[in-house]
């Protein structure tokens, strides 16, 4: 395959994670099995993930921010807490196989695509708070930023639930702040993968661009849309990274 056919397929491929990574999570389910599918190794294929990912989850969360959906200040130690969580992840994932971690996700992912289903919470109006917010960051924060760090599929859904069932957050202000975590734990866990020499940049850069115009565009239609859009979207893509890690495992 031509090296320019093969960068347009790359720019395709990222530009579509990057639109469903804003709107719900799970773009690791399309641009990681490219990746594999261009012969890198597993660490390298999550390496190189970060590396273009890193685009998409920022260009989102600058249009949530200039938009006024972030509470910056707010989220300050859930940043801070998600930035070593995926930092410590991102470490172990090159010592350590995962297959305890492979097997429970896709159980918690398709429970968590009920809750967004059944659950009156889910919507466009803030209801009342669960959790203290240094406990969200504590528990949240470290917690779902390690296993981005370690393993990645549908992480955006998980700090979108938390969002929604601990703080109370509509369903714009929770996809708007998962993004902003989103976009930590991937720059936090590509210094650790750049540190280690996993990232294939040529790769990396083909896909940096479609990552930036799928990231801009799925933060748009979420405040366009809000509920309506992302939830739907949130449980299809819940659901599909579940069965994907399933048939993975036979």
């Amino acid at each position: 395959m031509e090296i320019i056919e093969l960068a347009s397929i790359l720019f395709a491929l990222a530009l579509v994670a990057g639109l469903v990574d804003a709107i719900a999570g799970g773009g690791g389910l399309i641009t990681i099995p490219a990746l594999l599918w261009v012969g890198l190794s597993p660490v390298q294929a999550l390496a190189t993930n970060k590396a273009q990912a890193v685009f998409g989850s920022f260009a989102a969360t600058v249009h949530f921010l200039r938009q006024g959906a972030i509470d910056l200040r707010g989220a300050a130690l859930t940043v801070v807490c998600t930035f070593f969580g995926a930092a410590a992840g991102a470490l172990a994932v090159q010592f350590l196989a995962g297959p305890l971690l492979e097997r429970l996700i896709p159980l918690l992912l398709i429970g968590f695509a009920l809750y967004f289903l059944l659950s009156p919470r889910v919507s466009d109006l803030d209801s009342h708070s669960r959790i203290a917010p240094a406990s969200f960051a504590l528990l949240v924060g470290t917690g779902v930023g390690f296993y981005d760090g370690f393993f990645g599929p549908g992480t955006g859904t998980f700090f979108a639930l938390g969002y929604v069932a601990l703080l109370g957050h509509s369903m714009r202000r929770a996809t708007a702040h998962a993004k902003l975590m989103n976009f930590t734990s991937n720059l936090a866990a590509l210094l650790l993968f750049i540190g280690g020499g996993h990232v294939v940049w040529t790769i990396a850069f083909a896909m940096m661009a479609g990552q930036l115009a799928g990231g801009w565009m799925g933060a748009h239609l979420v405040l366009r849309h809000g509920a309506k859009l992302v939830r739907p979207v949130l449980v299809a893509a819940s659901l599909a990274v579940s069965l994907k890690l399933l048939l993975d495992q036979h």
